[in-house]
């Protein structure tokens, strides 16, 4: 599992947060719902019930994301690898995107997952490389102008 420093403390931030805040307030507001009478038809209940479970299952995710985290800190510019800002011509246009590990992966972002179709693809190559993704709309031609 590879994580860039920043994707490492954005990570310990999540479960700090879920552990000192966010488990506190469920684990209150099921205390809270149990005080309330009935729990078989008590939605509240229910309700706080099963968000503590998913705060305690994501704890855990993120328990073992943070054990088997490779940090990448320091990578070259001569080619492409996790942690790196590449610019890319693809369809006329420049765009910028930054390779990251799975957990780190936001689209919206432009960070791309190593692991993704064009993050497998431009993976070791260089600058004025051209690498070919299959996309839905068919095969997508991106060239590297630049590697940071």
């Amino acid at each position: 599992m590879m994580l860039t420093k920043e994707g490492l403390a954005e990570l310990k931030a999540e479960y700090d947060e879920l552990v000192t805040t966010k488990r506190p307030a469920a684990v209150t507001r099921l205390s809270d719902a149990r005080s309330l009478g009935d729990l078989s038809e008590n939605s509240e209940y229910a309700a706080a019930k099963q968000d503590l479970a998913f705060i305690d299952g994501r704890i855990a995710e993120l328990e073992e994301i943070l054990r088997m985290a490779k940090v990448v800190t320091n990578h070259g510019k001569s080619h492409v690898d996790v942690g790196c800002k590449v610019t890319l011509h693809v369809n006329g246009k420049k765009d910028v995107f930054t390779v990251v590990g799975e957990w780190e992966a936001d689209p919206k972002e432009k960070k791309i997952s190593h692991e993704s179709p064009l993050g497998r693809a431009l993976m070791g190559k260089k600058r004025g490389d051209a690498v070919e993704v299959e996309a839905p709309a068919g095969k997508i031609l991106y060239k590297i102008l630049h590697i940071e």
